[in-house]
């Protein structure tokens, strides 16, 4: 019986961790742009396309869709989710206040080695001008490293859960400029962290988060003109 028992806890491991796995694909595809938008998914396709079987890959669609990255739309079914104007316009707004407290707070409390590593990442960046997708997920990590040099436990939860959203919107740094001004704008909310200036460094991510959703509507006025 023991030994039945063990054996139950280990296939149910085993499942969890499949679908974990299957997540981390799907969501990994939505933040990269292999998912666009709009774009309907099934359980079959997305059992073919990353080679597992339909139960991890049902688990990961239940999880991507209570993070709002899935939705049921009539007659199309289960799509990517697509933002509107509405959603993005909220959003920046959020990401605003949230990101200037979290640059604000990194500034007072990140420890040397997170600082050292800021510094590493934002080198980094012009490295992968040419490569947007790589440049990405970089992006991802300095914001990401940001979030937690704040050291609040709370805002990190509501900038997690911010970040889902986040997700469903297609990467700019392959528009011409926006690479290399991404890079400038986070040179300066490093600087202002590094010499441990809240005002500064809130002031900085927030004038970053502006400028980001001034590309983010242009690029959406553009796709509703197409």
């Amino acid at each position: 019986m023991a030994k039945v028992m063990r054996g139950n806890a280990g296939a149910r491991e085993v499942s969890r961790d499949l679908g974990l796995a299957a997540y981390m694909r799907l969501k990994e595809a939505i933040e990269d742009g292999l998912m666009l938008p709009g774009t309907r998914v099934t359980e079959v396709e997305l059992s073919d396309r990353f080679q597992m079987s339909r139960t991890p890959i049902r688990e990961a669609i239940y999880r991507l869709e209570s993070e709002g990255l899935l939705t049921h739309e009539p007659r199309r079914g289960l799509i990517v989710t697509q933002p509107d104007h509405q959603m993005v316009v909220e959003l920046y707004t959020m990401r605003e206040a949230l990101e200037g407290t979290a640059a604000r707070l990194a500034a007072q409390h990140a420890s040397e080695a997170e600082l050292a590593t800021l510094s590493e990442i934002n080198q980094k960046e012009p490295e992968l001008f040419d490569n947007p997708r790589q440049l990405s997920r970089l992006n991802r990590r300095f914001h990401s490293l940001i979030s937690m040099s704040a050291h609040n436990r709370y805002l990190l939860k509501s900038l997690e859960n911010m970040a889902s959203t986040i997700a469903l919107l297609p990467t700019m740094l392959n528009l011409a400029g926006r690479a290399e001004q991404a890079h400038a704008e986070h040179k300066a909310i490093l600087d202002a962290i590094v010499s441990r200036s809240p005002d500064a460094a809130e002031m900085a991510a927030r004038e970053h988060i502006r400028s980001a959703g001034r590309w983010r509507i242009e690029l959406l006025s553009r796709s509703y003109q197409d």
